[in-house]
C-alpha cells in the first residue's frame, strides 16, 4: 500500500459529483493486493475518512469470513487482534488486524460485517459489510458471494475483475439483495435499481492540501439493471460503496432509521513501464 500520492483527478462523466465531504467508510486493506501460494499477508481494518485519512477507533466487526477458489468458506472472526494506528490530529486509534495464507492459487474473497455504528451527526445507524478479493496467482473466483456470511444482505458484486487495473479504466459492479429462501431455490437474488454509490480513494498519508469536496467522495448511481460504472483514474485502493435505507434501530428508548450499506475495495495498479 505504499504508493506515492498523486493529485486525484475527476471521474469520467458516469461518475457524477458528491453531495457530502468527510464520509465514513470502511477500510479492510491487505498489505499486498497479489500474492504467490504459501506467501501470508496482513489485513488491517480500519474506520475513518480514506482520502483524508483520519482515522477514528473502529468498532469490533461482528464477523470475518473468507470464500477460497474451491468455494469453501472460512470464518476467521477468531483471528482478528486489536491493534492502534495514527489516526486523526496524531492520536492512536483501534484498528483491528488479522493474518491469512492462502494455500491454493486462485482468488480470495474476504467480507467483513460490523456491528450497526451510530453515527451521532446524521442521527442515523450505519450496518455495513465490506469486501476485498485477493488475488494469488490464477484468475479464478474474484466474482463469487460469500454464502454464510448473512441471510438477507445487501451486496455488490464485481462485473470487471477488481485487479490488474489500470489507471484511467473503467470499473463496473452490479448491486444485489440477496435473501435466502428455503427449499429447492436457496437463494433470491434481485438487481437494485437507482442506489447511490460513493466512490472515494484510499491515501496512505494525509494529503497536505485537499482538493474540493467534489473531488473527494464522488457519486454515481446504478442503472435499472443495478449496475455502477466509474473510472478509476490514480493508482492505489479505491473504495465503491452502495447504500440504502433498511428499517429502524433504537437508541436511548428512540428509533433511529439503519443505512444499510455495501463496500468494495479495489486496487489500481502503478503504471507499467
Amino acid at each position: 500500500m505504499n504508493r506515492a500520492i498523486r493529485p486525484v483527478l475527476a471521474l469520467a462523466a458516469l461518475c457524477m459529483s458528491a453531495t457530502a465531504a468527510e464520509a465514513h467508510f470502511n477500510m479492510l486493506l491487505p498489505d499486498k493486493h497479489s500474492v504467490k501460494k504459501g506467501e501470508t499477508v496482513t489485513f488491517t481494518y480500519q474506520w475513518g475518512h480514506p482520502f483524508e485519512h483520519q482515522l477514528f477507533d473502529a468498532p469490533k466487526p461482528e464477523r470475518v469470513v473468507v470464500r477460497a477458489p474451491d468455494g469453501k468458506e472460512t470464518d476467521l472472526t477468531k483471528t482478528l487482534e486489536k491493534t492502534t494506528v495514527q489516526g486523526a490530529e496524531g492520536k492512536k486509534v483501534v484498528a483491528y488486524t488479522f493474518k491469512f495464507t492462502p494455500k491454493e492459487r486462485g482468488d480470495y474473497v474476504f467480507g467483513l460485517m460490523t456491528p450497526p455504528i451510530w453515527m451521532a451527526k446524521e442521527e442515523e445507524f450505519f450496518q455495513d459489510i465490506v469486501r476485498v478479493v485477493l488475488h494469488v496467482q490464477a484468475q479464478k473466483g474474484w466474482d463469487r458471494i460469500i454464502r454464510t456470511l448473512e441471510d438477507d444482505i445487501f451486496e455488490m458484486m464485481p462485473l470487471t475483475r477488481p485487479y490488474g487495473l489500470q489507471a484511467g479504466m473503467v470499473f463496473q459492479a452490479e448491486m444485489w439483495h440477496r435473501k435466502r429462501k428455503f427449499g429447492d431455490i436457496p437463494f433470491e437474488v434481485k438487481p437494485d435499481s437507482r442506489v447511490l454509490v460513493e466512490i472515494e480513494r484510499y491515501n496512505v498519508t494525509a494529503p497536505k492540501k485537499l482538493p474540493p469536496d467534489e473531488h473527494i467522495t464522488r457519486t454515481a448511481n446504478t442503472d435499472r439493471n443495478g449496475v455502477v460504472t466509474c473510472t478509476l483514474t490514480e493508482p492505489g485502493w479505491w473504495s465503491l460503496t452502495a447504500q440504502r435505507k433498511n428499517g429502524d434501530k433504537e437508541r436511548k428508548g428512540k428509533k433511529y432509521p439503519v443505512r444499510e450499506r455495501a463496500t468494495f475495495w479495489v486496487y489500481v495498479d502503478e503504471p507499467v513501464k
